[in-house]
């Protein structure tokens, strides 16, 4: 049975591969897709989490067939569908939609939890009762039919088959397997190794070797959660020999592995999903997310090099530690494919067609060294192991697809759009406000990529009102999306880090909040100041897809700024900068760092005063605590 599914997974891989170059109609290759990806979840979660897996009971046997059968189903009668029928359904149309939503929703709750599920049956139920007398005015609609449900759900690609599934299929599995590929080549060693050599010294070392390595293998991954797992199984218990709390350890961990989310060149592959859906180059994306993850990698750094002067944590000996020479000599030919990778799409090669040649580079660059050489075994675990890592973001999309099957039916995004404008009262930092809510609450337990696609279709367009370009507005919105996965009471990746640390979830939830708080105010800045995103939208249209390069002093203002006030946040929150700071002290020295982190010229002097005041104070406080201690 081990075998059978080893198999059935390898050929899941083999067939992205295949497609890239010789694509199905999108129906087609969807369907294929999420149904060999609902059978191989059939076989491989069991119905509840204890259950013993050792012989798969018959009734997943069942569900394994079922997957099967509605996929060929579709092929069988997809040109009767898109020509005679007119995507009108029948009723056996209807049945297997009814199946196929029925599964989706069974296989999301093994592999994701119950949360997501409910989400999609509230707005699957939505088109049952929109029609009836008790519902608010604004959210009335037409009496919709089984037929248009499910119709909607099944036979067109704004349900099930949705956008999300579409970019599920054509990058992000492909993505995934090139995070799997470079995982067996020894890449997670590599990124472990030299940021130890650069930092495992260092005060607090082993957190930020956490910080660096996971948010690298993030970008890669684009799986917080199984970030998490993956690495943390070797930084968390690091973390923790040196003295910090596990709850804290996983925290970190958490922090870092979200934010590989927004970190360039990959972001998790969202990227070229913002590149598709908006129609902004690839480039000019990639460069824009930049300043922006720099900076908060720098707030969670700098939080954790202050709990460790606190606590005095140290570092591992360097005697302990790789050194850097060693590394790059043994492993560094690894990072030639993500070389290859970022050249390739600043050439515009087809994101499909990149992924694909990566995949085959890191295969050869590997054998350049015995200690990273892929054999056949290697090469088929790689691709089954791929295969298993894309099931988690395969059925979120379909679920996802679910929710934007609703939408598109009853144009229930347009109302939220308009929901959102009405409580902003023509104040764009409500509107801000109320977006953030509501990205957050829709990219609650979900994987990057379709928090991105649901947040993108609902809240990003309440801000056009407001002249917000499309980049800026769709980056705000991706941005809490991506950070629910680190906000209690459903911080799924901070949950994850509690279970490796063994912590507490929701206490290692809220410091994971604590870590991340940059992430909730680095949006509010680049919305107000779009210099941060280097880009310049003075006298550019709402949905602009090309913009000018900003006067460069601009840039250097608020990126000083913002990392003077971000390290002075950071020290607040802790309460240390050379020496312990009591509460009053914490307030002022926060106060002065968000003065100098919004961009106004006024604010900025105040900040610098503020803060340069407090540090001076510090410093000196610290000196005069060395010096009664030295007599």
């Amino acid at each position: 049975m081990i075998y059978f599914v080893f198999m059935l997974a390898i050929a899941y891989s083999a067939f992205h591969l295949y497609i890239t170059f010789n694509p199905l109609p999108a129906l087609q290759q969807r369907s294929l897709h999420v149904a060999f990806g609902l059978a191989l979840i059939f076989l491989i979660y069991p119905t509840f989490a204890k259950q013993d897996r050792a012989k798969i009971p018959f009734y997943d046997w069942i569900l394994f067939a079922l997957s099967i059968f509605s996929t060929v189903y579709l092929m069988y009668e997809y040109n009767a569908i898109v020509t005679e029928r007119g995507g009108i359904p029948t009723n056996m149309d209807i049945i297997v939609a009814i199946i196929t939503v029925v599964l989706v929703l069974e296989a999301a709750r093994r592999v994701t939890g119950i949360i997501l599920p409910i989400f999609a049956l509230i707005f699957l139920a939505y088109p049952f009762i929109s029609h009836m007398e008790f519902m608010p005015f604004r959210l009335m609609t037409r009496d919709f039919d089984l037929g248009d449900i499910f119709g909607q759900m099944f036979l067109k690609t704004e349900g099930l088959f949705s956008t999300a599934i579409g970019a599920s299929v054509n990058f992000i599995f492909l993505f995934i397997l090139f995070g799997a590929f470079l995982a067996k080549s020894g890449m997670g060693q590599f990124f472990n190794d030299i940021a130890l050599a650069l930092a495992g010294h260092r005060q607090g070392g082993p957190a930020k070797v956490a910080v660096v390595s996971s948010g690298f293998m993030g970008s890669i991954n684009g799986a917080a959660v199984a970030n998490v797992v993956g690495t943390g199984a070797f930084t968390i218990p690091l973390m923790k020999k040196i003295g910090y709390h596990r709850n804290f350890a996983g925290a970190v961990e958490a922090s870092a592995s979200v934010g590989g989310q927004v970190l360039p060149p990959i972001m998790g592959a969202s990227a070229f999903i913002m590149a598709e859906t908006t129609g902004i180059q690839y480039g000019t994306i990639a460069l824009a997310a930049l300043i922006p993850a720099v900076l908060y990698y720098l707030a969670v750094i700098m939080q954790v090099h202050f709990r460790a002067g606190k606590r005095d944590l140290r570092g591992i000996p360097k005697a302990d530690l790789p050194r850097v020479k060693e590394v790059m000599k043994e492993r560094g030919h690894l990072l030639l494919p993500i070389v290859g990778l970022i050249v390739m799409l600043y050439q515009n090669v087809p994101v499909g067609y990149a992924a694909f040649y990566t995949i085959v580079l890191t295969v050869i660059v590997a054998t350049l060294r015995k200690s990273t050489r892929m054999s056949i075994k290697d090469i088929l675990d790689a691709m089954a192991q791929g295969a298993r890592q894309s099931l988690a973001v395969m059925i979120a999309c379909a679920v996802v697809g679910i929710i934007i099957g609703v939408v598109s039916l009853t144009s229930f995004g347009t109302v939220m759009t308009s929901s959102i404008a009405s409580l902003g009262s023509g104040s764009l930092f409500l509107t801000l406000f109320f977006t953030m809510i509501a990205s957050m609450l829709l990219g609650m337990g979900l994987p990057s990529i379709p928090a991105y696609i649901i947040t993108a279709t609902m809240a990003a367009p309440a801000l056009a009102a407001f002249d917000v370009p499309i980049l800026v507005a769709h980056m705000f919105v991706f941005y809490f999306g991506i950070f629910a996965n680190v906000t209690p009471p459903v911080a799924l990746a901070a949950f994850a880090g509690a279970g490796v640390s063994g912590g507490n979830p929701m206490s290692t939830g809220f410091q994971a909040l604590k870590l991340s708080l940059a992430g909730f105010i680095i949006p509010y800045l680049f919305v107000y100041n779009p210099a941060m995103l280097l880009i310049d939208t003075e006298g550019v249209a709402t949905n602009a897809t090309e913009f000018g390069v900003p006067p460069i002093m601009d840039v250097v203002l608020i990126v000083v700024t913002a990392i003077i006030g971000i390290v002075a946040l950071s020290s607040a929150l802790e309460g240390f900068l050379k020496t312990p700071m009591n509460p009053i002290y914490r307030i002022v020295l926060g106060a002065g760092a968000l003065a100098l982190i919004l961009p106004e010229v006024t604010s900025d002097i105040i900040g610098f005063v503020v803060v340069g005041f407090m540090f001076v104070l510090n410093y000196m406080q610290h000196r005069r605590t060395n010096a009664v201690s030295t007599t």
